[in-house]
């Protein structure tokens, strides 16, 4: 817990981001001391093992990782601190054990090359092309987690998702143009974050949908506005092909 929450007057995590974004170094040393245990748990479900903060390299890449994302952050995307600073960490971790294992690769290599174990350099590009395809795996894996939790929030489910998202292209198109939409606009954003649903009345004269297609699909429309709020590389790039 930081020093601000010990006080009499509470204010939120984010609030606390702002004012180091504004210059405040004394909250930006309290978070990165209080936080250490989340960065260590976060750093911990990449490596699969236990980090000591004190000894781990991985350690201190996810704690400049979360200096990072302290500096990054933005509410304005409707996302919470804890919810991008986790992914940031992770990316930042991955990132640097890939690094590590293509050196340890090379390195590996040079000291004992062995043209009868080593006919060509195709064997080392698909070593590093499998290790690259286990490493995004694990990113999707860990992003629909982190959606399922999110998603949570708004009382959906990733089950849910998958059963109201509507059958025809056209249809999905028109429900992320209009979940774009909700993102884009302050006002509207800061509803749907605030209350967790979707302004039917309001947005209705933002959009050229019925106000029954709004309904239909309100669910779905939701789904994607959490998509386009919180940092998924992954789950972004997989739905560009319904326009997202």
């Amino acid at each position: 817990m930081s020093k601000l929450q010990t006080e009499e007057v509470t204010i939120s995590l984010e609030q606390q981001v702002d004012l180091i974004q504004q210059g405040n170094q004394e909250i930006r040393n309290d978070l990165l001391k209080s936080y250490r245990p989340f960065i260590a748990k976060a750093v911990s479900e990449v490596c699969k093992r236990y980090i000591d903060p004190t000894r781990d390299d991985e350690f201190s890449i996810g704690l400049m990782a979360f200096d990072e994302a302290i500096s990054s952050f933005s509410s304005e995307k409707g996302s919470s601190f804890l919810s991008f600073s986790r992914l940031v960490v992770k990316r930042k971790v991955i990132d640097y054990i890939r690094k590590e294992k293509n050196k340890t690769i090379t390195l590996s290599l040079d000291e004992s090359y062995d043209e009868e174990k080593i006919e060509s350099s195709t064997e080392i590009m698909a070593a590093k092309a499998s290790y690259k395809h286990q490493v995004d795996q694990w990113n999707r894996r860990e992003e629909i987690i982190e959606l399922e939790r999110k998603l949570s929030e708004y009382k959906l489910s990733f089950e849910e998702l998958t059963a109201i998202s509507p059958k025809h292209k056209d249809a999905r198109e028109s429900a992320v143009k209009t979940a774009r939409i909700l993102f884009e606009d302050d006002q509207l954003r800061e509803y749907v974050v605030k209350k967790k649903k979707i302004p039917i009345k309001t947005l209705i004269h933002h959009v050229d949908v019925s106000k029954k297609t709004l309904e239909r699909n309100r669910k779905y429309i939701l789904a994607m506005f959490i998509i386009l709020s919180e940092d998924f590389v992954y789950l972004k790039d997989y739905l560009k092909g319904v326009g997202l």
